[in-house]
This record gives C-alpha cells, structure tokens and sequence, in this order.
C-alpha cells in the first residue's frame, strides 16, 4: 500500500537516545497529527523522514520504495515536502519569489511558478504581500509562507513542524482549513507537529504520540485523549 512509512527507526546523539525504534505512517489524503512533551523526538522523527537527518537504524518508504539514504533534494523531487519550525526563508527576496523559487526547484517552468505562486499566496491570505521581501513579515506570515512553499512543489505529503506557532488564536480556526484543503483539495497527505492542541485535535484524522523518543499511543483522536500514559506524560491529567 503506498504511504509515507518509518519502521523501527533509531537515533542517537552522543549516547542519548533521540528515537527508539518508532513505526508511523502518513497516508495520502489525510491528516495525521504528532505530538509529545518537548524532546519527545517529532522534530528528529521528521528530519529522518525528510533526508535532512539519517537514522541510526530502521528505515523509511515513500510509496513502497526505500528512500531512507536518499538526499532532501530527491525526496522532494519525489513529492516530499516539509515546512520548519524557524523560517528557512530566502529573506531578502519577495514572498513572490520564495514561493517561485520552490516551484521552480522541482522542475516547475518559470510561467508555471508564476502561476502556482499566485494560487498560493491568494489561499493563504498573503496574496496583498506577494511583492513584500520575505524578511519583513510577521512571524505567523512567515509560517503561512513556509506551507506556500512546501505546496508550490506539488507534493504527495507534506510534514509541517509546527506550522501554527506565532498564529493569534483568531488565526488558527483559518489555519485549520488550510491544512484540511491541502487534504482534501491538493491530494496530498499531512503530518503536523504542533503545540496547539485544539488544532491538532481538531484537523487530524489520526494521532501518534512520542514520550522520550519511544511511541507510546496512537489512534482516532478522542482514543489518544483519554489515553491514560498520554495523560501523564503531555495533555495533563485534568484532560483525560
């Protein structure tokens, strides 16, 4: 079955371990969300699966085939893509040609760039700052920006790590649909990490959970809710 697979994997740093042998699986046309405790080990288990970290052990598949040594360049080129929790932006370019940029590194032509940057840039309501360099937005504009350019290669999935940090609470519920359309209107599938628990809860089809590197729940999300170790471990007992 196609899919976005980690199986077993592994890492460490200096010792410490980051990973311990963790299984997950992205789907297309759905929402998965990923959550934990900081230093649960979301941010290291999306790095794995994106090239820009290699697992000590396991392996990750991209539509049945192995991709766990592949460079990030390939994996995108293979309908991967990923935002970040800190910009990666081209600062002194406009939002534009961020968005541009992204298009055209997967083989996009320069006139199917333009258009994929407008379409883009007008779902995520930052179609009046297209001509703005990227440097002087927000930091809730420079996340939507991220997402702009993760969709502008027209991928099969997409991890956002934590997509909804520096969104006002009136931003996020618009968010939200923005995840959902890249669902259901970009055919793709979606891992989210992301600290805003009303949005996880309320976008994902289904939820893993990680607690010092080891994956101790997943399911529907209601089921994660009143996981009794989730409780312990992130939401707090009062929310099982």
């Amino acid at each position: 079955m196609d899919g976005l697979r980690a199986s077993g994997v592994a890492r460490a740093f200096e010792g410490v371990a980051a990973l311990q042998g963790v299984d997950l699986e992205v789907r297309r046309h759905e929402v998965v969300g990923l959550i934990g405790p900081n230093g649960a080990g979301k941010t290291t288990l999306v790095n794995c699966m994106t090239g820009f970290d290699l697992p000590d052990a396991g392996r990750i598949d991209l539509d049945q085939r192995e991709i766990t040594g592949w460079p990030v360049a390939r994996r995108a080129r293979a309908g991967l893509a990923r935002t970040f929790q800190h910009g990666h932006l081209f600062k002194g370019l406009s939002v534009r040609e961020n968005v541009e940029v992204a298009a055209l590194g997967v083989g996009r032509s320069a006139r199917a760039a333009r258009r994929r940057a407008r379409e883009l840039l007008a779902l995520l309501g930052l179609a009046e700052r297209g001509e703005h360099e990227a440097g002087s937005l927000a930091h809730g504009d420079e996340m939507k920006l991220g997402v702009a350019r993760a969709l502008a290669t027209e991928p099969r999935y997409v991890l956002m790590d934590e997509p909804a940090a520096g969104l006002s609470d009136a931003e996020v519920p618009a968010f939200a649909d923005v995840l959902r359309s890249v669902r259901d209107d970009h055919d793709a599938g979606v891992l989210v990490i992301d600290h805003n628990m009303a949005l996880v809860m309320n976008v994902s089809d289904r939820l893993y959970v990680l607690d010092d590197g080891k994956l101790i729940a997943q399911g529907a999300p209601d089921a994660v809710r009143r996981d009794v170790q989730v409780a312990a471990a992130y939401l707090g007992a009062g929310h099982a």
